[in-house]
């Protein structure tokens, strides 16, 4: 006999992992659907910086869940890493930002927010070849390894005894009343008691696919891809996170460095382009001339699911009692994660949230 469980997630990324990590620690049954492979989206495909750039110039409400989930990424990696065996690579490295023409929104917003900066010194630009203009340090500031962070969560799901379905994807679903009472998939149809929609670039596509002609109130998210390179460096070759202007360099332990990254509107197209290849090559290059002694191993482009603010939607449906939200964290999924899967679990749940879920609903402004 199967039985249905608590939660049903659909979407299989960083966003539907976490929520379904935080919903079976609080004792529910969860089922993730994923129409490709676990993480294999724009999980896999960012930078892993675990804060939004210039994140003064960004939304309060991106501030809030960033600051929770700060607070939270320390034992997330710790746990991951004694229950599981894989490292995250949750790595403390700070991040050195070159240029900051509204330096004093800088200071204040750290200041604010109780993140330590500093103006940089001379010796961190050494090896690079930047511009700097009021140049900052916050040594705090830490990067999650994506696609290791994904293989571990997808490993303690496991051994929690979450359920996946992979490479199938919802077709239908089936109300009875403003109740959502079970799902077609491309695998056959499940019984629902609590369904989540956590997809991403994809969420605004399905919402008009599934639900266009049962409810009014859908999420206005769109994908927005980005390119990025991976250069085979070796370790200590670059210390800390550099950001200038719109683009960045991250080194990970083992020393190889990502470069991105690009902002394009191209609809659903994962293409990766010359033009990016190139731009991108060039701003790393010339930033960090050591990188002309090692190849460039990889060029890849990723989706991310794109609001007019970059702040998600965080939610239970206000038409269907079973039917809520987590999705639209644009370029900052991996930053906000925690503390959106607590965030969500605790409105699903019923319980008393940390934060105000108000700039998250459907209905707020995004």
């Amino acid at each position: 006999m199967t039985t249905t469980p608590d939660i049903t997630i659909i979407g299989g990324g960083i966003i539907g992992l976490l929520t379904a990590r935080t919903f079976s620690n609080a004792g529910a049954t969860v089922k993730i659907i994923e129409k490709n492979s676990l993480g294999q989206e724009a999980s896999w495909a960012g930078g892993g910086i675990l804060l939004p750039l210039y994140p003064w110039r960004q939304a309060d409400a991106i501030t809030k869940l960033t600051l929770q989930s700060l607070a939270l990424y320390p034992d997330l990696a710790a746990q991951l890493l004694a229950d599981t065996g894989l490292d995250p690579e949750w790595t403390p490295c700070g991040l050195l930002i070159t240029q900051n023409p509204d330096l004093k929104a800088a200071v204040d917003w750290c200041a604010a927010n109780a993140i330590p900066c500093q103006p940089a010194s001379a010796a961190q630009f050494s090896g690079l070849n930047a511009a700097p203009e009021n140049p900052l340090w916050l040594p705090t500031i830490a990067q999650a390894r994506n696609p290791r962070l994904v293989k571990s969560l997808i490993q303690d799901l496991s051994n929690k005894g979450v359920t996946v379905a992979e490479h199938c994807e919802l077709t239908t679903v089936k109300l009875d009343k403003n109740r959502i009472t079970a799902i077609g998939t491309t695998a056959g149809p499940f019984a629902i008691n609590q369904l989540v929609i956590a997809t991403g670039a994809w969420t605004g596509q399905l919402f008009q696919d599934i639900f266009s002609k049962t409810i009014t109130e859908k999420p206005k998210i769109t994908p927005v891809k980005g390119q990025m390179l991976l250069f085979d460096a070796t370790p200590d070759t670059l210390q800390s996170i550099v950001l200038e202007n719109d683009h960045y360099l991250i080194p990970r332990r083992d020393g190889k460095i990502l470069a991105g990254s690009t902002v394009e509107q191209a609809e659903f197209n994962k293409t990766t382009t010359p033009a990016a290849y190139d731009k991108l090559k060039a701003f790393a290059l010339k930033l960090l001339p050591a990188l002309n002694g090692y190849p460039l191993a990889h060029h890849w482009a990723g989706l991310r699911p794109g609001t007019a603010q970059g702040v998600p939607y965080i939610d239970n449906h206000p038409e269907i009692d079973n039917l809520s939200i987590n999705a639209g964290h644009f370029r900052n999924g991996l930053v906000m994660g925690p503390a959106s899967a607590q965030l969500l679990v605790d409105l699903v749940l019923k319980r008393p949230p940390p934060i105000n879920p108000e700039p998250y609903k459907l209905s707020s402004p995004h």
